[in-house]
Order: structure tokens, then sequence, then C-alpha cells
């Protein structure tokens, strides 16, 4: 009597612990589908961006599932240092919440932060970034620094990597190939 009760009970501890694992793939596969859903909005503002013949990044900041900041590369349209995708969207999402505090928010950007805008997430308390690719050349979140997940500093943001990652690379790969086609019609 007692073995098949012990027996029970470690079933149920057995069908308790596979329901849990159930619900956080379901969880993972929900968190998935709006990263991508929310990624394919900075892709948007990225091709913004090169329609003006900017770097294509794009940048979307979300609260409470609803973007409050959106912004694109613009440095050379406004010749200015500052006039990256993330500066823009967080100026945005901070004058739409009333607060420069960004907590609670998810920022989704089509290449890795450099590390004037990683140093600005932190300053922001964003408290997620999802990044499409990386940036093996000025990356501050993972690839030449990870400024964003630094214990030093008073706060580290969660990050996500690789969300939609072959869409964000081919489309700078392919701006850039195009820079370098104009490039060959000067010359001959």
């Amino acid at each position: 009597m007692e073995e098949s009760k012990s027996a029970k009970r470690a079933a149920n501890r057995l069908l308790r612990k596979q329901e849990k694992e159930a619900e956080a793939e379901r969880q993972r596969l929900l968190q998935e589908k709006k990263d991508e859903k929310y990624m394919r909005e900075a892709l948007k503002l990225a091709g913004k961006a090169a329609e003006l013949g900017e770097v294509p990044i794009g940048c979307v900041i979300v609260h409470h599932d609803r973007i409050i900041g959106r912004g694109y590369n613009r440095r050379n349209t406004d010749k200015s240092t500052l006039s990256h995708a993330e500066i823009t969207a967080i100026k945005k999402a901070s004058k739409a919440i009333g607060d420069w505090r960004l907590e609670d928010c998810t920022l989704y950007v089509t290449l890795e932060p450099c590390q004037m805008c990683a140093g600005a997430i932190v300053q922001a308390r964003v408290t997620r970034v999802v990044m499409g690719c990386m940036n093996p050349k000025a990356g501050c979140g993972g690839s030449v620094l990870n400024i964003l997940e630094m214990p030093e500093f008073n706060h580290q943001v969660n990050v996500t990597r690789g969300i939609l990652e072959e869409e964000c690379s081919e489309l700078l790969s392919g701006f850039f190939k195009s820079l370098r086609g104009h490039a060959k019609d000067v010359v001959t």
C-alpha cells in the first residue's frame, strides 16, 4: 500500500514537471513569435534608412505590447553623430511615457548597438534588448564589448541575440554591396 502511494506521488511529481516544461516551452515560443513581430517592424525602419542612403539600421521600443518609440539611422541626413536608430527611439519612447526610465521596455534593433547606444540603453534602464545581427567591428552588446550586461554598472540588460538574424544581415550586406557597386561605376 505504501509503495503504491509512493509511486503515485512520484508519477504526480513527474507529471507536474512535464507540465511545467511544456508551459515553459509554450511561453518561449510565444516570446519568439513576439520578438520576430517587433523585429520585422525594426526591419521596416531600417529600410527607410536605406532609402535615404543611410546604413540600414532600425529600432523599436515596446512597452506592454505597444510600440512607444521608433527610430532609424539618419547620421548623414541629419549630419549628427547622435542620429542613431536607438537614440532616436529612446527619445521618442521617453516622451511617450513621460519618463527617462524605460523600465519594463524591450528595445528591438536590427544591428548590435555601438558603445554610445549601448551606454544610452543602460542609462535609460531598458529591461531587455533584442538584436538581429551582431557587429564584430563595433558592437557593444557582446562582440567587441558587452556594455549591456556589465555587472560593474548599476543596471544590466537582458539580451536576446539572433532574432531574424539572416534578414537583418542580408539587408546590411546588400546595402554595402550596392555601395561598392556604385563606387566601381564612378571609377570606370
